[in-house]
């Protein structure tokens, strides 16, 4: 079945746990316009496999892990159907992207043939992250709000690979909200534990946005990259506000 072979290539795809989608999450609706989905066709059917940001209207920001060359899809439709529309554009990984653990480069860019009409969401200035730390803003009560598409969570949650559990595709862009968990040089941990009141990601959504603050944020600071096996615990997320990823960003967005 086609979430299956999803499980697989996202599996495949990673090097420290799975790609990622939404968990104790809530419809986005038309809240993150320019949020959309990657979609590609498999041997069972065509799905979103990824989701990015629209960080101006020709560029879609990614994770580097989610593809390799060519021309990639993305519908901005809040839930992808056969008849979404479908913008194509050129795929761009940033140089630096091995795919290591150690590896803080996990980004990439989709160049639109068509500018899309709409807002887009706002790149965090460079070290913006490391001023709140410093600053003592980024506490374990400082919100961040993922949006993709992919994976809900079971109900109950037992967590995937578990007896009696199942994740459910609805193709959907969802968003949740977690909270700060650490701050690396690359990376930003983010708790998405449902026992403390926070939500994140699952399978499907390497490369979705999160932004700081509540739902009304378009203050992007990070893309999904990875978690833990079950999607119970932790959100693993690569910066964008760090010196490597803003410089090569910079060739294809204003960043102001």
């Amino acid at each position: 079945m086609k979430k299956a072979l999803a499980l697989a290539v996202a599996a495949t795809a990673l090097f420290v746990g799975p790609a990622q989608a939404i968990t104790y999450g809530t419809e986005d609706g038309n809240l993150h316009p320019y949020v959309g989905a990657l979609v590609g066709t498999f041997e069972d059917g065509t799905y979103p496999f990824c989701s990015g940001s629209l960080v101006s209207s020709t560029v879609v920001v990614t994770a580097a892990h989610c593809a390799d060359e060519g021309l990639i899809g993305v519908t901005f439709d809040a839930q992808y159907t056969s008849r979404s529309k479908i913008h194509t554009g050129t795929w761009y990984q940033h140089p630096g992207y091995y795919g290591g653990s150690d590896n803080p480069l996990d980004v990439a860019v989709i160049v639109l043939d068509k500018p899309v009409r709409g807002p887009t969401a706002e790149i965090a200035p460079l070290g913006l992250l490391d001023e709140m730390k410093a600053a003592g803003t980024l506490t374990q009560s400082t919100q961040f709000t993922s949006v993709g598409y992919g994976a809900q969570e079971d109900e109950p949650p037992h967590g995937w690979g578990l007896p009696g559990s199942t994740f459910t595709y609805l193709d959907t862009r969802e968003y949740a909200i977690g909270h700060f968990n650490a701050l690396g040089k690359g990376y930003l941990k983010i708790s998405q534990n449902i026992n403390t009141g926070s939500g994140g990601t699952c399978y499907g959504d390497s490369g979705g946005p999160q932004f700081l603050g509540g739902p009304e944020s378009n203050l992007q600071v990070s893309v999904t990259v990875t978690g833990d096996t079950f999607c119970k615990s932790t959100n693993v997320v690569q910066r964008l506000d760090i010196p490597e990823v803003q410089s090569w960003l910079s060739q294809f967005v204003d960043l102001g």
